[in-house]
C-alpha cells in the first residue's frame, strides 16, 4: 500500500462539539507500550467510560449489521461508490456488458490465476487483480443485492481510501487497467485477451509527388481518440483523420528519402483491417471523445459542451484502407456509452449500456403506453372523484404501506397528489380535517393518541377491491426475481429483444429509450467515451437470459452459499424489524390503591415480556396470551396502559381481533393490562384519560426551617384525579379558612408569582386549571395569610427562595422520557434533589449509593456530574434546568470529570468520559491540577510516539546571528563579532501579517537530540555541539552558546543558568531549540534583560546594525531606568535620546514616554508602571529604537521599509477585499459556475499495482 505505518495514540487539546473548553496540555504524545498518562487508570474498571448516548428506548439496528438491499425490478445490480470511484464504476458496467470480455475472463481457471485463499503465502503467484475481477463480475450477475462492492478490487490495484476519494479521468483508467491485465496474464492461455478483443492498427502514409515513393507508419491502438471541437459528429471527425489528404507544400515541404530533398508530398492516415495478415477492425472499437480543451488566451482549461453527434450503427468501410470486403466487416452498432456530468476540474460520471444478452427486465416501453392509454380515463375519474372528500381519503390512506399515518401528514399527501389544499377545498362544507376523520368512525381508525390515522381494515379491503378489480396481485409478486441457482430470472415479455437501454449510475439502476441517447449529444452532461462492438458478433441462445452462463462452477457454488446467507439474514432482519416487544402487566400481580395500579409484588414479577411480529392479528396475540396464561379462566379483556408517576392506568379496551397490532397503533414497549375489564382485586378501576390519576407536591411553610439547609417549607406528594373538582382538593387538604396558591410561572421560568385560587374556582377540575404530575400547590392556614395580597391574589413575601429542577432518568431505558419536577431553592443540596428524584422516579433506594446528577445542556448532552456535597447555588444551577439522573458516583472535590476523544477525526469519533484523581500524572513531573485541567475539560488523544520516559525529544535549529532579518534590503549584521547575510523580509501572499522570518541563511537545522529531563542547560548545549552542522561553528564552552526557544519561527524564550535542569524551564514536548553562537560567554541572571538596541542614522530613515544590550531589571523595569541604561550604552546624556519598542508584525514603533515627565516625591512611593506590562510587554529579545537628539532631532522612528511594509500590508487587505467582494458578485451571477472557482487539488496521476509474472 505504500502508506505511512501507524504509531501509538497520543494525547492533545481541543474544543468540544458543545463548544465546551479543551485543555490546551497534553500535547505530547505517547507512546503505546507506556500508556501511563494517568498512573494505572487505564488497567482498572471501565463501567465509568460510556459512549454518552441519550436516546429513546427502542432496540437499536445497526446499519450495518442490516443485509444489503436486494435488486429491483430491472434484476441488474449495480456498484457501491467508494467517494470518487465513479468512473471506475462506469467502465467496470462497460466491462461485464462485453460479453465476449467476461467470458475470456472467466475461462481462466485457478490452475492459471491461483486462487485468492493463497494470496497470503509468500511464495505463491496469484494474479489477484483478474481474480478479483472475476469474482466482482460474479457478485454482478448472480448476488441478489442492489450493488456490490469495489473495495476487494481497489484494494488488489494497491489503492488506499486517499485514492478511492480522488476523481480521475475513466479515458486514463482505461488504458491503465487494460495494461494492468495485459501484465497479470502475461504467462496465461488469457495473454492476448486484450489484443484479441481491442487491438486495431493505424497506418500513417506519406506519398511523394514526384517520385510517387510512399513512406508508411503503423501504430497501434486499443482506443481512437477524435476531436470535438468544431466538428458536428463522430462521422465528420473520422473522416478528418482518415479521409481527408493533408498536403505538404509551399514553405512546409517533406525530406523525401528516395529523392533526398525537399518535396511537395501528401499525408494521408488509413486504418489497416486486422485478419490472419493483420488487416481487421478490431471486434470492439472504443472512442474516446476529447471533451476537455485548453484556451491559451485565457490559460484555462473549459470543457466543450456543443452538439456532438453519434450513430447506434456506423459503417467504417470509408475509413479502412482494405475496402473490397462485405458490408457486414464493417459494421459497428453502439452498444455503451460513459457519461460524464460537470467541468474540467470534477464532476460525476455515469453510463448508458445496452444489454446485449438481455439479463435485465426492461418494463419502461410497455409501462409508459398503458399510461399514456390510460390518461384521458384517468383525468376523468379524478375530476369526478376531487368532488367527494371521503374518496379522497379513503385513496390516500389505502396506498400507504404503513397501517396508520400521522394526521398531519395526510394534508400533506392530499396536496401532493391531487393539487388541492383541505382547508381551501373541503373547510368550509366540511370543518376541520381532524373533525371530520373524527365523524366517520365506522370508516377511519384513529391511534390509542388519536395521532395517527388509518382505514378501518374491512374499508381497506372494500377500497382495494373497488379500484383495481380483479388485479389482487401485489408489487412484491409482480417484480418478484427468483433467485434460484438452478433456474433463469422471469422475464417480461418484449418485442424488441436485444435492444434494451439502462442507464447504470452507481448503485442506481434504471431502464431508458434508445432515444434518450440523444439527449447526451450535448451540454454539461454528455457522452465522453463511446463502445461499438461488431454487428457479427452474435450471441449464442444458451447465454440469452442466462446471467449464469460459462460462469466456472467454483463461482457459481460462491454466490449460490453467499445467496443462501443473504435470505437468512433478509428473514432474520425482516423479523427483527417487525418484531415489537409488548409488556404484559398481570392483573393477579395488581393491587389498586390511591388513585393507580401498583404491583403486589415488584415490577419485574408482575410484567410478562411478549415478542410478537406486528403484522400479526389481536386475535393471533390473544391466542399468545393464553398460552403463557394456561391457568387464565373467564374473560381476557387486554387494555392499553401507562405508566404515570401516581401507578399504573388504563385506557382504552382493544378490540376486533381481525385487525392487526400495526393497524390498531401497537408500538414497540407497549404496556397491555390483561384482566377481565370489570374490577382488580375486587375494587372497580376507572379507565380513560378522563380519569388519568395526577400526582401534586403539596408545600407547607415549615417551623423552625425543618426542611434543611435553605429550605422555607415541607413537601409532600398527593395523588386526585384529574376530573376531581378543586373544591374537593381543598376540602381535603386545606384547613379551615386555608387558601390553596399554584405557580404561575411554568416550569421552565423562575418562580415569582403564585396565584391563589379564588371561590370560583373551586368548580374547576384539576386539569382545566392546569395542574399536572409534579405541578406543585401552596397551602396556607389563615394565620399565613399575611403573605399574600388577597386583592391581587399573589404570593409576595419568600417565594423567591421557591422553584422547581426537572431531572430525566437515565438509570433505565423505559423510564428514559420521564421528567419529574423537583421543588428547591438556590440553598437545597444536590443530594436531596437526588433522594427526591429517585422517590418520585419510583426508583430503588439503593440507587442513591450508585447515581449522581448531571446538568443537560440545549443539545441534550449530559455535562459533568455536580458534586452532591453543592447546594443549588455553588453548582451555578439555573432554576429550571434539565438534571439527568445517570448511573455512577459524582467525584468528590479532589477528582476531576473528563471527556476524551481517540482519533484525529473529532466529528466521527464517540466521546468518552472518565474520572480520575487531580493529582494523576500526565507527564513525569506535571499533574493534571498544575496544568490547570478542569472539570468537564476534553482530551484528545491522537497518533504519536514519545521518546523513553523522563526524556525529552528537541528538535535543535542553530541561529548564525542575533539579529532580525530587515525589510526590504539585504544587510550585513555583526552581533559579537559574527557576521551573516540576511534576506529580505518576506510578506505572506494570504495577507496575514508578516513577520521576522529567519530564512534558511540565517536560521537552519541542524537535528534533533534526545535528552534526559534531569539533564542541565549546559549538557543540552553540549550534545548540541555535537551535531554535524553545529561542529562547523568553532565553539569553545558551552558558555559561548547562546539558547531560545522557537516560537513562530523566531527566536521566544531565553533560557538562562546552565547549570538549571530542563525538567525546571517546563519545556512541553514539542518545543524547539535555538542555539546562537558567541563571540564572548554569557552568564546572564534571572534579572537580566538581553535587548537588541539600534542608532538611528542622523539625516536618514536607517539605522545602524544592532547591538545586544543587557540591562538588569532587579531593582526595577521602569522608563527611567531604560533610559539611564541606553543612554550609558551609548555614552550620551540622558535627556539627548529618544527610544521606542519596535513591533515588527505591524511596521510600527511605540515611542517609550520621554523622561522629562518627572515623578514627585508622592508619587514616587507608588509602583511604577513596568515595562514588561501594557502597552510595551518587554521581553527578551526586543528591538529598542535609539535617536541622538545631539544629531538628529526628528522623532520619527519609522523607515523606508516601515513604509513599503505598511503599503504592503494595505494592498493585500484591499486585495483580499476586493477577492472577497468578487468572489461575492461571481457567485450571484454565476451561480452554476461554482465548481470552476472552488479551489482545486493538485492533481494525481492514476496508477495500478501488479505483480511480476513474467
Amino acid at each position: 500500500m505504500g502508506g505511512r505505518a501507524p504509531t501509538a495514540p497520543a494525547l492533545r487539546a481541543g474544543r468540544g462539539a458543545g463548544g465546551e473548553r479543551r485543555v490546551p496540555v497534553l500535547s505530547s504524545v505517547l507512546d503505546c507500550s507506556a500508556f501511563t498518562m494517568f498512573g494505572d487508570l487505564f488497567e482498572e474498571d471501565f463501567s465509568f467510560i460510556s459512549n454518552n448516548h441519550c436516546g429513546k428506548g427502542k432496540k437499536a439496528k445497526p446499519r450495518d449489521s442490516e443485509p444489503p438491499a436486494p435488486r429491483d425490478f430491472t434484476n441488474l445490480s449495480g456498484i457501491k461508490n467508494q467517494g470518487g470511484t465513479c468512473y471506475l464504476n462506469s467502465l467496470l458496467q462497460t466491462l461485464l456488458f462485453t460479453p465476449e470480455f467476461r467470458e475470456a475472463l472467466f475461462a481462466l481457471g485457478p490452475e492459471e490465476l491461483g486462487t485468492l485463499d493463497d494470496s497470503s503465502k509468500p511464495d505463491a503467484k496469484v494474479r489477484i487483480i483478474p481474480l478479483q475481477l472475476q469474482r466482482l463480475f460474479a457478485q454482478l450477475l448472480l448476488l441478489d443485492q442492489q450493488a456490490a462492492s469495489t473495495t476487494d478490487l481497489t484494494e488488489s490495484f494497491g489503492w488506499n481510501s486517499h485514492e478511492e476519494m480522488r476523481q480521475h479521468d475513466v479515458q486514463e483508467l482505461n488504458r491503465i487497467l487494460f495494461s494492468a491485465l495485459e501484465t497479470s496474464l502475461v504467462g496465461t492461455s488469457g495473454h492476448d485477451l486484450i489484443n484479441r478483443l481491442y487491438h486495431g492498427i493505424v497506418v500513417n502514409q506519406i506519398v511523394c509527388k514526384e517520385c510517387k515513393n510512399i513512406s508508411e507508419r503503423q501504430e497501434d491502438f486499443l482506443d481512437l481518440t477524435v476531436a470535438v471541437k468544431g466538428v458536428a459528429g463522430l462521422e465528420e471527425a473520422l473522416w478528418n483523420m482518415y479521409v481527408e489528404e493533408e498536403y505538404f507544400e509551399n514553405e512546409n515541404l517533406y525530406q523525401c528519402g528516395a529523392c533526398d530533398k525537399l518535396v511537395e508530398a501528401s499525408k494521408l492516415f488509413k486504418i489497416i483491417l486486422q485478419s490472419a495478415k493483420l488487416r481487421k477492425l478490431p471486434p470492439f472499437l472504443t472512442i474516446s471523445l476529447l471533451r476537455f480543451n485548453f484556451d491559451f488566451e485565457k490559460c484555462e482549461r473549459y470543457k466543450e459542451t456543443s452538439c456532438y453527434t453519434f450513430p447506434i450503427q456506423i459503417n467504417l468501410r470509408p475509413f479502412c484502407e482494405q475496402t473490397e470486403m462485405d458490408d457486414s466487416e464493417y459494421m459497428y452498432e453502439l452498444f455503451s456509452v460513459i457519461i460524464h456530468k460537470g467541468g474540467c476540474y470534477g464532476g460525476h460520471y455515469h453510463v448508458y449500456i445496452r444489454d446485449v444478452d438481455e439479463l435485465g427486465n426492461w418494463q419502461l416501453q410497455e409501462e409508459e403506453d398503458r399510461l399514456i392509454e390510460d390518461k384521458p380515463l384517468r383525468v376523468t375519474e379524478n375530476a369526478k372523484e376531487i368532488e367527494n372528500p371521503l374518496a379522497v381519503l379513503k385513496g390516500i390512506l389505502s396506498e400507504e404501506e404503513s397501517k396508520q399515518i400521522p394526521v398531519d401528514q395526510l394534508g400533506q399527501k392530499l396536496l401532493e397528489k391531487y393539487g388541492v389544499s383541505w382547508n381551501k377545498k373541503y373547510r368550509k362544507q366540511c370543518g376541520a380535517l381532524r373533525k371530520y376523520l373524527q365523524n366517520h368512525p365506522q370508516i377511519f381508525q384513529f391511534s390509542p393518541d388519536e395521532n395517527k390515522v388509518g382505514l378501518k381494515e374491512k374499508h381497506k379491503l372494500l377500497f382495494k377491491s373497488d379500484s383495481q378489480g380483479q388485479n389482487l396481485q401485489s408489487p412484491l409478486q409482480k417484480n418478484d426475481v427468483q433467485w434460484n441457482s438452478e433456474k433463469n430470472p422471469t422475464r417480461p415479455r418484449d418485442n424488441s429483444a436485444g435492444c434494451h437501454w439502462f442507464d447504470l449510475n452507481d448503485s442506481k439502476v434504471h431502464p431508458i429509450k434508445e432515444k434518450d441517447i440523444e439527449k447526451q449529444f450535448q451540454g454539461k452532461e454528455s457522452a465522453y467515451m463511446l463502445f461499438y462492438r461488431k454487428s457479427q458478433l452474435k450471441r449464442p441462445a444458451e447465454a440469452r437470459g442466462n446471467p449464469r452462463y460459462q460462469i466456472p462452477e467454483h463461482l457459481l457454488n460462491e454466490m449460490n452459499a453467499a445467496n443462501t446467507e443473504l435470505q437468512k439474514k433478509r428473514a432474520e432482519c425482516d423479523s427483527a424489524n417487525n418484531g415489537i416487544d409488548l409488556h404484559l402487566h398481570l392483573s393477579s400481580c395488581y393491587k389498586f390503591h390511591n388513585g393507580a395500579l401498583h404491583p403486589s409484588l415488584t415490577w419485574r414479577e408482575s410484567v410478562v415480556d411478549l415478542t410478537i411480529d406486528r403484522r400479526k392479528t389481536l386475535g393471533d396475540l390473544r391466542q399468545s396470551v393464553f398460552q403463557i396464561l394456561e391457568s387464565w379462566e373467564g374473560d381476557m379483556i387486554l387494555s392499553i396502559a401507562r405508566p404515570l408517576p401516581a401507578g399504573l392506568h388504563l385506557y382504552q379496551i382493544l378490540d376486533g381481533d381481525e385487525l392487526t397490532l400495526d393497524g390498531i397503533g401497537l408500538a414497540d414497549g407497549a404496556d397491555i393490562f390483561v384482566w377481565n375489564g370489570k374490577e382488580v382485586g375486587g375494587t372497580k378501576v376507572m379507565t380513560g384519560p378522563d380519569h388519568e390519576p395526577v400526582v401534586v407536591n403539596v408545600l407547607r411553610l415549615a417551623e423552625h426551617n425543618e426542611g434543611g439547609k435553605g429550605q422555607h417549607f415541607t413537601e409532600s406528594q398527593h395523588v386526585f384525579s384529574c376530573s376531581t373538582r378543586l373544591g374537593d382538593l381543598h376540602r381535603a387538604l386545606a384547613p379551615s379558612g386555608g387558601i390553596i396558591l399554584k405557580n404561575g410561572s411554568g416550569p421552565d421560568k423562575e418562580a415569582k408569582n403564585w396565584e391563589v385560587f379564588l371561590e370560583e374556582d373551586m368548580k374547576e377540575t384539576v386539569k382545566s386549571v392546569g395542574l399536572t404530575d409534579g405541578c406543585s400547590v401552596l397551602i396556607l392556614d389563615s394565620h399565613d395569610q399575611s403573605f399574600v395580597d388577597v386583592s391581587g391574589g399573589n404570593l409576595t413575601a419568600f417565594t423567591y427562595d421557591i422553584s422547581w429542577l426537572q431531572v430525566k432518568n437515565f438509570c433505565r431505558t423505559d423510564d428514559e422520557e420521564k421528567h419529574v419536577k423537583i421543588t428547591a431553592t438556590i440553598e437545597t443540596v444536590m443530594s436531596d434533589i437526588k433522594m427526591k428524584a429517585i422517590r418520585e422516579l419510583q426508583l430503588e433506594e439503593e440507587l442513591a449509593n450508585d447515581s449522581c446528577l448531571r446538568p443537560v445542556n440545549a443539545n441534550g448532552k449530559l455535562l459533568s456530574p455536580v458534586p452532591e456535597d453543592y447546594t443549588v447555588k455553588e453548582a451555578e444551577l439555573k432554576m429550571g434546568s434539565l438534571l439527568g439522573l445517570c448511573h455512577g458516583k459524582a467525584p468528590t472535590s479532589t477528582q476531576l470529570f473528563l471527556y476524551f476523544i481517540v482519533g484525529s477525526d473529532q466529528n466521527t469519533s464517540p466521546e468518552m468520559e472518565i474520572v480520575v484523581e487531580e493529582t494523576a500524572s500526565v507527564k513525569e513531573n506535571a499533574t493534571l491540577k498544575e496544568l490547570n485541567v478542569c472539570r468537564g475539560d476534553t482530551l484528545v488523544i491522537t497518533e504519536g510516539k514519545l521518546p523513553p520516559k523522563g526524556f525529552l525529544k528537541i528538535p535543535i535549529w542553530c541561529l548564525k546571528s542575533s539579529s532580525l532579518i530587515k525589510g526590504g534590503e539585504n544587510a550585513q549584521d555583526q552581533v559579537n563579532g559574527m557576521t551573516c547575510k540576511m534576506d529580505a523580509l518576506q510578506v505572506s501572499p494570504a495577507g496575514d501579517s508578516p513577520e521576522y522570518i529567519h530564512t534558511d541563511m540565517d536560521l537552519c537545522y541542524a537535528g534533533s537530540i534526545e535528552i534526559a529531563g534531569e539533564a542541565s542547560l549546559e549538557d543540552l548545549k553540549m550534545q548540541a555541539m555535537t551535531l554535524p552542522y553545529c561542529r562547523e561553528q568553532i565553539v569553545p564552552l558551552p558558555s559561548f552558546l547562546r539558547a531560545w526557544t522557537l516560537e513562530s519561527k523566531r527566536p521566544g524564550k531565553l533560557l538562562r543558568n546552565n547549570k538549571q535542569k530542563l525538567n525546571d524551564y517546563k519545556l512541553g514536548s514539542r518545543v524547539a531549540i535555538c542555539i546562537e553562537a558567541l563571540q564572548k560567554e554569557e552568564n546572564l541572571g534571572p534579572h537580566e534583560l538581553l535587548l537588541r538596541v539600534q542608532m538611528g542614522i542622523p539625516g536618514e530613515r536607517d539605522y545602524y546594525d544592532s547591538t545586544d544590550l543587557v540591562w538588569d531589571i532587579s531593582k526595577e523595569c521602569t522608563t527611567w531606568a531604560l533610559r539611564q541604561r541606553v543612554a550609558s550604552h551609548y555614552c550620551l546624556p540622558v535627556d539627548k535620546i529618544e527610544i521606542a519598542k519596535y513591533f515588527p508584525e505591524k511596521f510600527e514603533w511605540l515611542p517609550i514616554s520621554s523622561w522629562t515627565q518627572q515623578i514627585s516625591k508622592r508619587k514616587r512611593k507608588k509602583k511604577q508602571e513596568s515595562l514588561q506590562l501594557a502597552p510595551y510587554h518587554l521581553k527578551d529579545g526586543d528591538i529598542i529604537g535609539v535617536k541622538n537628539l545631539l544629531l538628529d532631532d526628528t522623532k520619527d522612528f519609522s523607515t523606508v521599509r516601515d513604509d513599503v511594509g505598511k503599503e504592503k500590508q494595505r494592498q493585500l487587505a484591499l486585495e483580499k477585499k476586493k477577492s472577497r467582494q468578487a468572489e461575492r458578485l461571481q457567485d450571484h451571477v454565476f451561480c452554476d459556475e461554482k465548481l470552476s472557482i472552488k479551489h482545486r487539488k493538485p492533481e494525481v496521476a492514476l496508477s495500478i499495482n501488479v505483480g511480476v509474472f513474467r
